[in-house]
């Protein structure tokens, strides 16, 4: 058996209080913060001067359903991307009250804090009312430590490719077949495999990058089961409704969906087990096995297999899971069992595709021509599209 560490991710700074506890009705403490100071972190303090120096220069995209928007600028003549998500509301918080009957066993309930969506309400502007219903606008208290206003995602300096997977595109379904994999996707990824391409994973998982952040990892490195899991960009680090976690394997031999066959049926078995044993345990069991959804992308975002771990309340997975790109772990083992020796070698993968992806402007927007041609779809004529396109 691997020997093996767990913890919670440690917060990115400190918080210093003065703390005068109360005792409301019924016994219950109340926490009133008489000052607050937030000490910037030495990792805070460089994010904060990078983010000061960014020249902005557009805008990339902008969804308001998740609430993102991606900016395009420079930080000392170089490229930079800054990503600011909404956070999730926070509505409670679990505190310990001593036991009625005198016991030192502490009771644990719910309670509203100062920084939750009700009780954090400062202002209120009504918009309009209908019967019983009523809709306006509001500014709730904010904090860094308990109720953050936005999580920031900087990359720089920034490359032309993450400038086309972030700014603004027409997608497109596609089907990849085998021939158009090895045709035009294994070019692809050995470009992307590249030592300084990977070298922000290598840096994870063998020169300590980020070890603070780890959630859980196998020490054993070169056991095939070996992996680990950290934080994903997508969460806050804060909200478990929000939970976005990302496991890496140690084992190189596998870097897509494309190299599962058969024989790695167990080891997915053992990997999907063990997250979903480890993971609620690291969060003192706040989020079940049944509330994770783990699944992994294709084409993923970097190729040394990876799968993501995900809260089912997290608003951001239903649009993935519609463009196909989204593969559930638990569909993969099964599918396994359908798949001859080759696996998903053979298969035909459907999938949305921007046009912004190499693999579009290198091939396979031709290959998705050839498809609707062979299958007696007439293409759209040019003056019609264009048509389409004004009057839209």
């Amino acid at each position: 058996m691997p020997s093996t560490t767990m913890n919670t991710p440690p917060k990115s700074s400190e918080i210093y209080k003065n703390e005068i506890f109360k005792m409301e009705g019924g016994g219950i403490p109340r926490v009133e913060v008489e000052e607050e100071k937030w000490v910037p972190d030495e990792g805070s303090k460089e994010l904060a001067k990078k983010i000061n120096k960014f020249m902005f220069e557009r805008v990339l995209d902008s969804n308001p359903q998740t609430k993102v928007i991606s900016l395009l600028g420079t930080i000392d003549g170089e490229y930079a991307i800054l990503t600011c998500e909404k956070t999730h509301f926070m509505f409670e918080e679990t505190v310990r009250r001593p036991s009625a009957d005198g016991r030192s066993t502490p009771v644990f309930f719910h309670r509203e804090n100062q920084y939750s969506c009700l009780t954090g309400i400062t202002d209120v502007e009504e918009i309009s009312s209908n019967d019983i219903y009523y809709w306006g606008l509001s500014v709730i208290k904010q904090n860094l430590d308990k109720n953050p206003t936005v999580k920031l995602n900087l990359i720089y300096p920034a490359t032309n490719i993450h400038i086309r997977r972030y700014d603004q595109q027409e997608f497109h379904l596609v089907t990849e077949t085998p021939e158009m994999y090895k045709k035009f996707v294994v070019p692809y990824i050995q470009k992307m495999t590249t030592s300084e391409m990977m070298k922000w994973v290598n840096n994870i998982l063998y020169h300590g990058a980020e070890d603070h952040r780890i959630v859980y990892k196998h020490l054993e490195d070169k056991d095939e089961d070996g992996f680990l899991v950290f934080p994903d960009m997508k969460w806050d680090g804060v909200n478990l409704d929000a939970l976005y976690l990302m496991a890496i394997v140690y084992r190189e031999d596998i870097k897509s969906l494309r190299d599962l066959r058969p024989e790695h049926q167990d080891w997915l078995n053992r990997l999907n087990s063990t997250l979903k044993t480890i993971i609620p345990a690291c969060f003192n069991y706040a989020i079940h096995p049944d509330e994770l959804r783990i699944f992994v992308h294709y084409h993923p975002s970097f190729y040394h297999f990876h799968v993501h771990i995900v809260n089912v309340k997290h608003p951001g997975i239903g649009e993935e899971m519609g463009s196909g790109k989204t593969v559930l772990l638990d569909d993969i083992i099964e599918t396994l069992n359908y798949l001859g020796p080759e696996g998903y070698m053979k298969r035909n993968l459907t999938y949305v595709i921007g046009e912004n992806h190499s693999l579009w402007r290198n091939g396979f927007e031709e290959e998705l021509l050839k498809q609707l041609q062979k299958d007696n779809i007439p293409r759209i004529p040019r003056g019609l599209n264009t048509l389409h396109e004004q009057t839209d």
